[in-house]
């Protein structure tokens, strides 16, 4: 079952919405909204839009969790990276080895989507690549980072490598002051690397959103 073509269906007949009025409401096309509710596409860059014009939160409206009331939910989003305050940017893994000199334009053409659970203003979105995270994190989901929350033992971070300007997503280990990341699959040819001066860790991992 597609959950977010249901909670769609849901809320359009709470509110008798056909789908030309849900478009016009949401400032996209029927076509687009067609294509939501039949799963010929599973997300869509106007998740917000579309979730104020349903009255409900986004979250819900993406994962069925919570309530679909729009409590908490600002529903006055403005799409500048400063004011963002419940949608976020999903960034490239290189985008994510130099965050802070993301331009805003970037930011404007990159999906966003809302944050489960509250963050700082700075927090991005990556999609999981690879099975080393496995099973903890499968690849395709999206995890927010937040570069405010602190590193500290046993939390997944995203590390940048300083010679490769790229980042790697990783469990951070602290023991006897020594830090070291690692993999959560078993498997991993390499599961655990110490971190020797060659990596700073742009974020902490604080939530995940699986949209399959």
């Amino acid at each position: 079952m597609n959950l977010l073509a249901e909670n769609i269906r849901i809320r359009m007949k709470h509110l008798d919405l056909t789908q030309s009025k849900l478009a016009e409401l949401a400032g996209t096309t029927q076509v687009t909204i067609n294509r939501l509710l039949s799963g010929k596409i599973k997300k869509t860059t106007k998740i917000i839009e579309i979730a104020k014009a349903l009255e409900c939160d986004p979250n819900w409206l993406l994962t069925g969790q919570g309530s679909p009331s729009t409590v908490g939910f600002d529903a006055n989003v403005v799409e500048t990276h400063h004011k963002l305050q419940g949608s976020f940017p999903l960034i490239s893994w290189v985008q994510a080895g130099d965050w802070s000199a993301i331009s805003l334009t970037e930011i404007h053409e990159a999906e966003h989507y809302p944050c489960p659970v509250k963050c700082s203003k700075d927090t991005f979105i990556l999609k999981v690549i690879g099975m080393s995270m496995n099973p903890v994190f499968t690849e395709g989901e999206l995890v927010f980072i937040d570069p405010d929350v602190e590193p500290t033992n046993g939390k997944y971070v995203v590390a940048r490598l300083d010679d490769e300007n790229e980042a790697t997503f990783k469990q951070l280990i602290i023991e006897s002051g020594q830090k070291f990341l690692k993999a959560a699959n078993p498997d991993w040819p390499t599961k655990i690397q110490p971190i020797n001066g060659n990596c700073t860790i742009v974020g902490v991992v604080i939530s995940a959103l699986r949209l399959f």
